[in-house]
């Protein structure tokens, strides 16, 4: 009988947000779809440069934390999470306290594991 989707989606969203702060770009690359990319108030940034900054150390992260409930809804093999995320990063030897509005598009692929194939990110409004 196979598990809940919406609970695998947060299992998945959970480990790869563990493996982004282990710094870790082999175990983080297992969470993104090949053609992944990042958007964000920067432009559009390839799952090929994400992960090379990690692995020259140019990019770390020493805190990544989900705050309140996310919005989670699976339709088939495609499934969205949206979630307030706050992380800490070091870019270039800067640091970096984020609080933002995250929304990933996970397909399901290589026997049904969920993987990202976009990452869309808004900092936090602050009132």
């Amino acid at each position: 009988m196979p598990g809940d989707p919406e609970e695998e989606l947060a299992d998945a969203v959970a480990d790869w947000a563990a493996a982004i702060v282990a710094n870790d770009p082999t175990r983080i690359a297992a969470y993104m779809a090949d053609d992944w990319v990042m958007v964000s108030r920067s432009g559009v940034s390839t799952r090929q440069h994400f992960l090379s900054l990690v692995e020259s150390g140019e990019l770390t992260h020493s805190a990544m934390e989900l705050l309140g409930e996310p919005r989670v809804r699976v339709h088939g093999d495609t499934a969205l999470f949206t979630g307030r995320v706050t992380n800490t990063a070091h870019f270039r030897g800067k640091r970096f306290d984020a609080d933002e509005w995250t929304t990933d598009v996970f397909m399901r692929r290589d026997g049904g594991r969920w993987v990202c194939v976009l990452t869309h990110i808004t900092a936090a409004a602050f009132d």
